[in-house]
C-alpha cells in the first residue's frame, strides 16, 4: 500500500522572462528555495502556475524541469489536466515517465458536467493510466467533483488516491474522510483553499497545496506542523496570520499577480506571468507592494529556522474555533453511522 501523499506541496508559480517563456534558471533555483524552506513536495502545472496559459508542450518542459531539479528529495505532484480524455491520458503517462510520484487532474472546465460526466472522465484515466491519480475539485473554474464522486472513484479506482479540494467546504471534506478513511487508508486528503488551512488540517486532511506556500513556505509549513504535533493553539494563531496576506495577494490584479507580488518579497522577479493586466491594474500592483512587503515582513522576520512568529490571539478564540470544527466533525460522523 503507498503512503499517502502529506504535507504542504507548493503549486509553484512558473517564472516567465521579458518575452513570456518559461525562465528554466529561475525556474531551477526557485525551487530549491521552496525546499530549503522545507516544503513537502512540489506541484506544477497548478492554478497558481497558470497551466492554461501554457501550452501541453510548455507544460511538459515545466514539469519536467521541476522534476529534474527536486532529484528525489520531495515528491512531485505533476498537474495533467488537458483539453480531453486522450490528451490528459497522455500527459499522465509522460509526467511518469519523468518520474511524478501522481499527477493531479482538475475536472473537465468550459463545459460544465455532470456528477455522472465527472465519474466518467476520471474512470476511464484512472483505468488507463500507470499513475497515480489526484482529483482536483476547484468548482470555480471546473465542474465540481461532489462528495458521492468521490466516494465512488476512491472505491471502484485503485489509482485514483486522492483529492485536491479547493472548494474550502469543511463539512465536505469531512464527509469524505468519514466515507473513505475506514476503506481507503492510502487516500489523501489535500485542501488547495489557503484560508482553511488549519480547519482541514484539524478535521483529518493529510496537507495542502497553497499558493502562500510559494511565497511564505515557512508559514505554511509551521501550520501543518502544529497541527501534527496537536498543537491547535499555535496552528490557529498562525492561520490568522495566513488568511490577511492570501486575501491581500489573490485580490490583487489578476490571479496570480499577487502571489508574484509576494514572491518579490522574498527576492524573487518571476515575471509577470500570461495574463495582461491594464495600467490600472498595473498601477495598483505597484502601489499595493509596499503593503505585501510590510505583511510579509511581520510573518518573516526574526524566525529562527524558518519557523514563523506567533501571532497573539485570545486564548477563548482559538478555543471557540477549534470547539466549533470538532462539534462539526462529531456530527458528521454521527450522520455517517
Amino acid at each position: 500500500m503507498n503512503q499517502r501523499i502529506s504535507g504542504i506541496l507548493t503549486p509553484n508559480i512558473t517564472p516567465v522572462d521579458a518575452k513570456g517563456r518559461v525562465d528554466e534558471d529561475t525556474l531551477r533555483a526557485y525551487v530549491d528555495w521552496l525546499i530549503e524552506r522545507g516544503v513537502d513536495g512540489i506541484y506544477p502545472n497548478g492554478s497558481t502556475g497558470e497551466f492554461v496559459r501554457f501550452s501541453p508542450q510548455e507544460r511538459r518542459h515545466i514539469a519536467q524541469i521541476v522534476i529534474d531539479q527536486a532529484d528525489g528529495r520531495v515528491p512531485v505532484l505533476a498537474g495533467a489536466a488537458e483539453a480531453n480524455t486522450r490528451e490528459t491520458i497522455e500527459a499522465c503517462e509522460a509526467y511518469a515517465a519523468m518520474g511524478a510520484r501522481a499527477v493531479a487532474i482538475v475536472a473537465p472546465f468550459y463545459y460544465r458536467l455532470s456528477s455522472e460526466g465527472v465519474y466518467a472522465y476520471f474512470r476511464e484515466i484512472a483505468d488507463a493510466v500507470s499513475i497515480d491519480v489526484t482529483v482536483y475539485n476547484i468548482p470555480l473554474f471546473a465542474s465540481p467533483i461532489d462528495v458521492d464522486t468521490v466516494i465512488r472513484l476512491a472505491s471502484e479506482c485503485p489509482r485514483v488516491i486522492g483529492i485536491k479540494d479547493s472548494s474550502g467546504d469543511v463539512p465536505n471534506m469531512i464527509r469524505m474522510i468519514a466515507a473513505i478513511r475506514p476503506m481507503r487508508d492510502d487516500f489523501s486528503f489535500l485542501t488547495g483553499w489557503d484560508t482553511v488551512l488549519t480547519p482541514m488540517l484539524l478535521v483529518g486532511a493529510d496537507g495542502g497545496t497553497n499558493a502562500t506556500s510559494g511565497v511564505v513556505p515557512e508559514l505554511t509549513r509551521a501550520i501543518h506542523r502544529a497541527c501534527v504535533a496537536g498543537d491547535y493553539d499555535t496552528a490557529v494563531q498562525l492561520q490568522y496570520q495566513l488568511v490577511p496576506l492570501f486575501d491581500t495577494m489573490i485580490s490583487l490584479g489578476e490571479f496570480p499577480a499577487g502571489f508574484r507580488a509576494g514572491a518579490r518579497s522574498r527576492g524573487w522577479d518571476l515575471g509577470s506571468g500570461r495574463v495582461t493586466l491594464s495600467a490600472t491594474q498595473q498601477e495598483a500592483v505597484r502601489r499595493s507592494q509596499d503593503q505585501i512587503d510590510a505583511m510579509i515582513r511581520r510573518v518573516t522576520d526574526d524566525a529562527p529556522d524558518h519557523q514563523t512568529r506567533q501571532a497573539s490571539l485570545p486564548s477563548e478564540t482559538i478555543e471557540s474555533i477549534v470547539e466549533s470544527v470538532i462539534r462539526q466533525l462529531q456530527v458528521t460522523r454521527d450522520e455517517a453511522r
